[in-house]
């Protein structure tokens, strides 16, 4: 989400937007996540109670483009899904939506659905002298890449804004994306699995979950959901040869509880999202994230207070 929100950033979260969820373990320190302050293994919770998840107002309604605050659902045999870490990234897709990425870019249901103006890619950038003026990149915003061993060689982080820029810097002979190669398998792309050739920039088709819809399982398409029936939705799963065991009953197909949500960072090249990790459920959804409350920037060893994000609605 770097751009669209900024390291320093202080963000005010509407848990109302999506309907308030009852704490699943109330016997915890008020206004502490975790830990308890001043201390380092101390949890701030005590799971003697545990209260199932429940929402007011039903399923949370998160729409497509909505920045959201949810709970990172890896961590769900660590500690009480409320007491999960805070992740905050874009919600890409909802439930009952199929979402393919090409070329770094969001399709839903076969068309093109993503915010081009959010988007950010790493881009290689050559140039005819060894070295570009640093005050240059600075000024243009760019913060993250840097020179790389060939001569007059640079990789750069780039929004729209950055890309029109830099082709204006003086000795800038060439800006071209990086990009994977389509049925290139990276190996830690969700659901880590080679029958699914995906990778950063062309991921998918993947179906995202919607509660009542069923989806056919195979030995192939099961590691697509395979998280879902056994983790979060508390089922024994164990499969024989080619056949996949339910509680231990023979499934050819597998009905959702839940609603289960897609969500990316606008920086396709550095955000761990969905990509990596796959879906998140509706009871790990905290609340919409809707005004950078106050921005201060504490990097190269100094705070400098950024007014004009005060009170910056986030889109």
């Amino acid at each position: 989400m770097e751009k669209s929100l900024l390291t320093g950033d202080y963000i005010l979260v509407s848990k109302l937007s999506y309907g308030p969820r009852i704490p699943m373990t109330p016997l915890s320190f008020p206004f502490a996540h975790q830990r308890l302050p001043f201390t380092e293994n101390t949890n701030s919770y005590l799971d003697w109670l545990k209260i199932p998840y429940l929402r007011l107002f039903g399923s949370p309604d998160v729409e497509r483009g909505d920045v959201v605050v949810f709970n990172y659902p890896m961590e769900d045999e660590e500690r009480p899904i409320d007491q999960e870490t805070y992740y905050i990234k874009r919600c890409a897709a909802v439930s009952g939506d199929t979402l393919e990425v090409r070329d770094g870019q969001i399709y839903i249901n076969g068309k093109y659905g993503d915010w081009p103006e959010k988007l950010q890619f790493n881009y290689k950038i050559l140039t005819d002298v060894d070295s570009i003026d640093t005050s240059t990149i600075n000024k243009l915003g760019i913060t993250e890449g840097g020179k790389m061993r060939n001569k007059g060689e640079y990789w750069f982080t780039l929004n729209l804004t950055n890309l029109e820029n830099i082709k204006k810097v003086p000795h800038v002979a060439n800006v071209s994306p990086l990009l994977e190669k389509k049925g290139s398998y990276s190996d830690y792309m969700f659901p880590e699995n080679e029958h699914f050739l995906w990778n950063v920039d062309f991921f998918g088709p993947i179906y995202i979950p919607k509660a009542g819809d069923s989806v056919k399982l195979t030995i192939d398409s099961l590691p697509l959901y395979q998280r879902i029936i056994s983790i979060y939705e508390k089922n024994e799963l164990r499969t024989s040869h080619d056949s996949v065991f339910i509680n231990n009953k023979y499934a050819t197909h597998y009905t959702f509880k839940m609603n289960y949500f897609f969500m990316m960072g606008d920086n396709r090249h550095n955000s761990a999202d969905s990509r990596f990790w796959g879906f998140v459920p509706e009871d790990h959804v905290v609340g919409k994230t809707v005004l950078v409350l106050m921005s201060i920037d504490k990097s190269n060893n100094g705070s400098q207070i950024r007014s004009d994000r005060w009170f910056k609605s986030v889109k």
